[in-house]
């Protein structure tokens, strides 16, 4: 089962995380999954920029990005070519390390 390495995020995840993800699983269901609470202000419905990481190393390994979660990406705080939506990138076969950026651009949280 491949894991996901969280890199170390001042407010999210302070110590980083190693966890297991299930091939198929997204990396916000996978995180959410297992305590680590990535904003998701659209409800991973692909309308948002909140659940945006950066895939430092594995990011080959994903299935390329649609034309909607492209354009949704060039609204994002940090953006850089290994950046995905954390809801609509899931995970296949190899390990993933993951960054999550931090600042999001965030329209639509009440939270904020």
């Amino acid at each position: 089962m491949p894991k996901i390495i969280f890199l170390p995020h001042e407010e999210i995840c302070p110590e980083g995380a190693v966890i297991d993800a299930e091939p198929g699983t997204t990396i916000c269901d996978a995180a959410l999954a297992n305590g680590i609470e990535i904003e998701h202000a659209c409800e991973k419905s692909c309308a948002c920029t909140t659940c945006h990481v950066i895939v430092r190393e594995g990011f080959d390994s994903l299935p390329e990005a649609s034309e909607d979660e492209e354009d949704m990406l060039d609204k994002a705080w940090g953006l850089e070519p290994e950046s995905r939506l954390s809801c609509q990138a899931t995970v296949d076969d190899e390990d993933l390390v993951v960054e999550i950026p931090k600042y999001t651009i965030n329209m639509v949280s009440e939270n904020h």
